[in-house]
């Protein structure tokens, strides 16, 4: 009898387990399938995740305070990318080159998100239960508003010193700005991304031990109880979001860094949803997310978004079918992961 309820002991922890990992599981079993069907190289395969592993885990790591403090999904991370774009355009119209260069736009970028986050920690407190939602409308807000600087303002308001920059009317940047000076950089000191990563890994770490990181878990528990306990919940809540938001700009700045260059008025979309995607493919929820998450996420997304047009390429002698499977799966990870944590708090 004892050995029965031993095994009916294990057999429910092993059932509970896999539910939990349910994602990861189904994303590690798709990519592998994925790389058998697409028949890549592991030379090739090692390479392209390298490179992606560089220019998204500090995207995906902004999301991780946010979801500490009980405020889901950050989908305003994308002021955090607006903002990096803004200063690498100044720095570049402005004709400065070199390591200066390289200092001026990441200290650029910290101030304009740290600005644009307290904005948005104030809006999302106004509208506690909706934070999700409002960040995503905000990130569409400062969207249009940036579209409005460079499309109209640059060459009328704001005069750049490099008039290559702007369009054959004067008016407005060019769809593409060349960022050779800083991807030159990032040849010279290619460790730069990597201690990126890992300065913000740490950060992480240091906030989630802290007095912050204790009350930001007291707020995502329940703000009022957290409240009761004397907790400033809306100082924290924007707080958080402030951090999020200079990480966010950080990580926009590695991507287009690595690139080399900047796509101006389409660079940013779908950073949102792809950090998203990747932190919940890597098993994280909207009230619960750690590093692991983000590298296990960051891994298994990737290699499937790597070999995913190669796979339905060679699925259905279709090109065009392979790239629209790269959509398929980052919005498919965000509804299956969300489907898969209702039902997993229902059981519990």
């Amino acid at each position: 009898m004892e050995k029965a309820k031993i095994r009916g002991l294990e057999k429910s922890r092993l059932k509970s387990s896999l539910l939990k990992n349910i994602v990861p599981i189904t994303f590690l079993i798709l990519a592998v399938a994925g790389i058998m069907l697409s028949d890549v190289s592991l030379g090739f395969m090692a390479n392209e995740l390298y490179r992606r592993i560089i220019r998204n885990t500090i995207m995906i790591l902004a999301l991780i305070v946010p979801i500490m403090a009980g405020m889901g999904i950050n989908f305003s991370i994308v002021i955090g990318a607006l903002c990096a774009h803004f200063s690498s355009i100044i720095v570049v119209s402005a004709d400065i080159k070199g390591l200066s260069a390289f200092f001026i736009v990441v200290v650029m970028s910290m101030v304009l998100a740290l600005i644009c986050g307290n904005l948005i920690g104030f809006i999302l407190n106004k509208s506690k239960g909706r934070e999700m939602i409002t960040s995503l409308v905000i990130g569409l807000l400062g969207t249009s508003i940036y579209n409005i600087v460079f499309m109209v303002g640059y060459g009328t308001i704001i005069k750049p010193k490099n008039d290559s920059m702007l369009l054959s009317n004067g008016i407005g940047v060019q769809s593409m700005v060349d960022l050779a000076r800083f991807k030159e950089i990032i040849r010279m000191y290619p460790f730069i991304p990597i201690l990126f990563i890992v300065l913000v890994t740490l950060f992480i770490i240091y906030i989630t031990n802290s007095k912050l990181g204790v009350k930001l878990k007291a707020i995502g528990e329940s703000m009022t109880t957290a409240n009761s306990l004397g907790i400033e919940v809306d100082k924290c809540r924007r707080y958080a979001i402030v951090i999020s938001t200079i990480i966010a700009s950080m990580g926009q700045l590695m991507f287009i860094f690595d690139i080399g260059a900047l796509n101006v008025y389409t660079g940013h979309l779908n950073v949102d949803v792809f950090a998203c995607a990747s932190l919940l493919a890597g098993g994280a929820t909207l009230a619960k997310a750690n590093l692991k998450n983000v590298f296990v996420g960051v891994v298994l997304f990737h290699s499937l978004f790597i070999v995913s047009p190669l796979a339905g390429q060679n699925l259905f002698s279709n090109a065009a079918l392979g790239e629209y499977f790269r959509s398929f799966i980052a919005y498919s990870t965000i509804i299956f992961s969300l489907i898969m944590n209702m039902k997993n708090d229902k059981i519990e």
